[in-house]
């Protein structure tokens, strides 16, 4: 049974409900059967971070030093 997120054309009103097959969800706040399914948006969690870049400007060790940099 999957749980759809859902806005109430009547009064605007959003809600999750739990679906079972053959089944017509209703608004919960004014028994409304007009509903707009809306896109559901999944929560992940990471516990890895992704290394910042370096910045491109007085970043290597360029004969040069800051300002002489050959990229620019």
């Amino acid at each position: 049974m999957p749980i759809y997120e859902y806005a109430c054309s009547a009064c605007g009103h959003k809600f999750e409900a739990l679906v079972r097959s053959g089944t017509e969800p209703q608004c919960p706040a004014c028994k409304s059967s007009e509903l707009d399914k809306l896109l559901s948006v999944f929560a992940t969690t990471t516990t890895q971070t992704a290394p910042a870049m370096p910045s491109p400007c007085a970043s290597c060790s360029h004969a040069g030093g800051p300002g002489g940099c050959g990229m620019n």
